[in-house]
């Protein structure tokens, strides 16, 4: 084998690691925001959530991790949907939110 097959088989289980740790991460969160809309009596829709940001920040202790911010979408009437967010940092959630919508 030469260096370039270590480089690319290294490539290729890095991506598979990388993969399905955020696989992982993903679900983690959609199971928060599943218990969180049904605390507070709204309907989680698409029974999905997106990462719309990755970066890399510092935690109380100074150490640098990895920030997240994930959104899913929301009804509380039925007829109209709203956005809510999830921000990790780590691995713990640090925030949940939902967007100011109507009540039932």
């Amino acid at each position: 084998m030469t260096l370039g097959n270590f480089f690319w088989l290294f490539l290729a289980g890095f991506a598979i690691w990388y993969w399905w740790r955020a696989k992982a991460i993903k679900d983690f969160v959609l199971q928060a925001a599943r218990k969180y809309c049904k605390t507070m009596d709204v309907m989680l829709l698409d029974d999905a959530v997106y990462l719309r940001g990755l970066w890399f920040k510092r935690d109380s202790e100074g150490r640098l991790r990895v920030w997240r911010r994930f959104l899913f979408d929301f009804t509380s009437t039925g007829e109209e949907r709203y956005t809510g967010r999830v921000i990790m940092l780590g691995q713990r959630i640090l925030h949940m939110e939902l967007e100011p919508h109507r009540f039932s």
